[in-house]
């Protein structure tokens, strides 16, 4: 069991790296480039295909496991097989938008369809909140059961989202991610959860976030461009496959580990609707923006987030 997941894990990381440098030849071939503007931190033109590298690590090592789980019969995920197929099906709908969005910029609005399509769909599959710790929610889901399923495609958009809102700074998306894994491969360590879904998903995307982050962290040579989408959806699907246990009966631990997107993205769109602007309008007021207006460097203000994010992500684990 730990031996494929640590070859699982060492795949990831060794695919995101090696791969890293040819997404940066083939963002120039495709034109994703990020222009240097007003509201842009960049001084210089930077591809923004990045995070294909993330997602070949994350198949790589997926099609790795499958392998094994069917030379082996390992890992018991034959009674994953639907929520799977969903999952991908999902991933691949979010990333040709995200590719195409990269290479020539799309209407937010149709984003967030596809982002709501991609959660359709998973959530067609059998994944969707449920069995949390709130008797009032509960109540609500056993009396209208469609409830729930409106609830998990909002949570899967809503961090989608606000994952890809945080990408501003040089290995900001990237470090966040990274925590969130860490800390949900902890927490699924000591309650004996390695073998499960859950924990395969973040050994490897632990793994794929790593490799890439070594170009990606200031200065970083290449940015993760709107394929940091695809990094909101898994964590949010991870989540939600999570609740499914016992190890998670509330909101409280992922709504902990992710507090600074989250609370960031809360307060983009109330900051945004005062001003009389569209929700997913860009503007310059993030708390990574916030920070550089206090005069910290670029890479000191990464690594404060960091530091703020480690704290939520600490208060999950001990809770």
């Amino acid at each position: 069991m730990w031996g494929d997941i640590i070859i699982a894990f060492l795949l990831a990381f060794i695919t995101a790296y090696v791969i890293t440098p040819y997404t940066m030849r083939l963002a120039k071939k495709v034109g994703a480039i990020d222009m240097p503007s007003d509201r842009r931190i960049n001084k210089r033109p930077m591809p923004r295909l990045g995070g294909i590298a993330v997602i070949s690590g994350f198949v790589v090592s997926v099609i790795y496991l499958l392998t094994s789980m069917v030379i082996e019969g390992g890992f018991g995920l034959m009674e994953h097989v639907t929520e799977i197929i969903g999952f991908f099906c999902g991933i691949a709908v979010l990333g040709v938008v995200c590719f195409i969005d990269d290479c020539k910029d799309i209407h937010p609005l149709l984003k967030l369809l596809a982002q709501t399509i991609s959660a359709i769909i998973v959530v067609a599959c059998g994944i969707n909140i449920e069995n949390m710790d709130s008797p009032v929610i509960n109540n609500i889901i056993q009396a209208h059961p469609w409830f729930s399923y409106i609830l998990t495609v909002f949570w899967i958009v809503g961090i989608t989202n606000a994952i890809n809102l945080i990408d501003g700074l040089d290995g900001l998306c990237g470090g966040i991610c990274s925590i969130f894994f860490l800390t949900i491969g902890i927490i699924g360590f000591f309650q004996g959860r390695c073998g499960s879904l859950v924990m395969i998903l973040t050994f490897i995307m632990l793994g794929a976030t790593f490799g890439f982050l070594l170009d990606y962290f200031y200065p970083a040579k290449i940015f993760c461009g709107d394929c940091a989408m695809f990094l909101g959806f898994i964590i949010a699907v991870i989540t939600l496959l999570e609740f499914k246990g016992p190890a998670l009966t509330s909101l409280f631990v992922p709504i902990m580990i992710l507090g600074i997107p989250i609370l960031d993205t809360l307060f983009a769109i109330i900051r945004r609707l005062l001003k009389h602007q569209p929700p997913f309008a860009p503007d310059k007021d993030h708390i990574h923006h916030q920070l550089l207006g206090l005069y910290f460097s670029h890479c000191a203000s990464v690594l404060i987030v960091y530091l703020i994010n480690i704290l939520f992500a600490l208060t999950s684990i001990f809770y």
